[in-house]
């Protein structure tokens, strides 16, 4: 086993952790806080498959941005209490889990691995592939998506002027 792959499976299972955390935590600002790390660790794991365009955004956009809308909404909303633990869901959880692991583990043994996974990822996740596929391929979409937002900017001004 090599460097990168035992990196690999450090940071895979410390997304997976920090995942889990994000579920299993009754208090909702830590569940945002790990929601935070799992972010910062598939940044890391972009970075690591020579994609530093994705991971720098991964970084400023989720873990910037929305998480900073999400931490402002729970302490506008101020939340003290904590939700109860409902046991029906937390077996279905821990029984869909081990589905998906079997699952996994089942796909995982029987494939086999690429002849050179390095050419295949020579141009992933760099500027000039994601400009070329968002401005060629997905131009439609991203115009539509523009043209969204800017309907929501302006809902949002006209609203907040009828208030004031």
């Amino acid at each position: 086993m090599t460097g990168a792959e035992i990196l690999f499976f450090i940071l895979a299972g410390l997304s997976v952790f920090s995942a889990l955390m994000v579920v299993l935590q009754r208090d909702v600002v830590y569940c945002a806080m790990a929601l935070v790390a799992a972010l910062f660790l598939i940044a890391i794991l972009f970075i690591t498959l020579n994609a530093p365009m994705v991971g720098v955004l991964q970084v400023l956009v989720y873990a910037g941005a929305i998480m900073v809308l999400f931490l402002f909404v729970i302490m506008f909303l101020n939340l003290t209490a904590t939700e109860p633990r409902r046991r029906a869901w937390l077996s279905f959880a821990g029984l869909s889990a081990l589905l998906l692991g079997g699952v996994l583990s089942a796909m995982l043994t029987q494939s086999e691995p690429a002849a050179d996974p390095v050419a295949a990822t020579e141009l992933f996740g760099s500027p000039e592939m994601l400009a070329r596929s968002l401005f060629n391929d997905f131009v439609l979409p991203f115009e539509i998506a523009s043209v969204l937002l800017l309907v929501a900017i302006v809902g949002a001004v006209v609203l907040a002027k009828r208030r004031s």
